[in-house]
């Protein structure tokens, strides 16, 4: 069997990780997400999806499980999907990218974009989890960076800066990136 191509793309919140990864999937690559895996893991045991409630399970499940925990929620469907290349949204530590070692060739591409850009981009979002205040953004922030998120970004393979770039042009520059990873 062949290896999978798995492509990580990790950054701090806002930078624009979804947004890439929901383009690429509307172009045929399959994606799985860590957050969804946390998500999932607050329907199972019935708690409101807050971004509180959402960090701190977060937490709870890499205290009790170790650092790499939240990719073990994912790694059975990745090795089950006949795809030869995964996109994975959302990586934020060394150990969740050890984990997908384990099942494939990983590839990390980093995302960067300002915190005011990051910031507004949030608060338009809507998602349930997405912070309110400036406040709510820079407790995000940290508890992202608590967990190893900038030491993901620091070793990224390739980083994209996304300052004022179209969403055309920041999917393009990760297709491209990702093919050349693949061909």
């Amino acid at each position: 069997m062949l290896s999978k191509t798995i492509v990580c793309i990790t950054g701090m919140p806002g930078a624009g990780k979804s947004t890439i990864v929901s383009k690429l999937e509307e172009i045929g690559f399959t994606k799985f997400t860590l957050g969804d895996g946390i998500r999932a893991e607050a329907k199972r045991r019935n708690i409101i999806p807050s971004a509180e409630n959402l960090g701190k399970l977060m937490l709870e499940v890499r205290e009790k499980n170790g650092p790499g925990a939240v990719a073990e929620l994912i790694k059975n469907p990745i090795q089950e999907s006949t795809h030869d290349v995964i996109i994975i949204d959302g990586v934020r530590s060394i150990a969740e990218i050890d984990v997908l070692k384990k099942i494939g060739d990983v590839k990390l591409l980093a995302i960067q974009a300002s915190p005011e850009t990051r910031f507004n981009f949030l608060s338009l979002r809507g998602r349930s989890d997405d912070p309110k205040t400036k406040e709510n953004f820079e407790e995000r922030d940290n508890r992202e960076i608590g967990v190893g998120l900038d030491k993901s970004i620091k070793v990224a393979d390739k980083t994209i800066t996304n300052h004022n770039l179209t969403i055309d042009q920041l999917v393009n520059s990760a297709k491209e990136i990702i093919e050349s990873w693949v061909n």
